[in-house]
């Protein structure tokens, strides 16, 4: 799939990895963008950008955005919360239920708007942007890690799913990102513009799941011993008390 046979969605357009992206579409010559956010963007968007304004926790909102946006090709699901929580130490549920809310349930309900316009437009691709959390949970943030596992099991199946129609369904899932959610992360962090390059290559190339930067070293070790991988994670939280 090449950039200027993309007219694509973003949610999550505001500001950090869905800025980004939007930015890099535009740049790489993409038909169209719909830069998709619950606020105004506050940046100049360009010629061929559109901001929708769009909550992906409203269904009604979602049904606007699809009766709207009929010529999408590439459906990007960025829009996401955290909110730095463990799973038994958290005062209440507010945080688990908020991030799967959006996290989760957002992505489904999105996925389930953007499927058949997709399959009128010939099939294009749905990009779910995860995280490496989504395959070993850290503890500090338990409750967004099970969030994010719960999306890549959700981008799994709506892969199998969509194949009959020709959809390409991508998982990305780098590590930190140097964005504003991340912004108490003392580790190294990628810019935000190598994660939306990323996903530019992954749609030309057909890719199904994406391991930006120092993502890909821990998908390995994943591989290769995940129990051990696991277990530093604990550690690094432990650290962190």
């Amino acid at each position: 799939m090449h950039a200027r046979d993309i007219v694509a969605l973003v949610t999550g357009a505001n500001r950090g990895i869905g800025r980004a992206i939007v930015e890099e579409l535009a740049a790489a010559g993409a038909r169209h963008v719909y830069a998709a956010s619950r606020t105004a963007l506050d940046y100049e968007p360009g010629e061929r950008v559109t901001q929708v304004r769009l909550d992906v926790t409203q269904p009604s909102m979602i049904e606007e955005a699809a009766a709207r946006c009929t010529d999408v090709t590439v459906v990007v699901n960025n829009a996401g919360v955290l909110f730095g929580q463990s799973l038994l130490g958290a005062p209440d549920d507010h945080a688990a239920e908020a991030e799967m809310r959006v996290n989760y349930f957002g992505t489904l309900q999105m996925c389930r708007a953007f499927a058949p316009i997709l399959a009128r437009n010939g099939g294009g691709a749905i990009v779910n942007v995860l995280s490496i959390l989504s395959r070993v949970n850290l503890p500090t943030v338990g409750s967004y890690s099970a969030s994010k596992a719960a999306a890549l099991s959700l981008t799994q199946g709506i892969r199998g799913e969509l194949a009959r129609q020709g959809t390409l369904v991508v998982g990305v899932l780098p590590a930190f990102v140097d964005t504003a959610m991340a912004s108490r992360v003392t580790m190294p962090k990628l810019p935000p513009k190598a994660v939306a390059e990323s996903i530019l290559v992954a749609l030309r190339d057909g890719v199904e799941d994406v391991y930006p930067g120092e993502a890909a070293a821990v998908a390995a070790a994943l591989q290769q011993d995940g129990k051990a991988v696991e277990r530093q994670f604990a550690r690094m939280a432990e650290a962190r008390r």
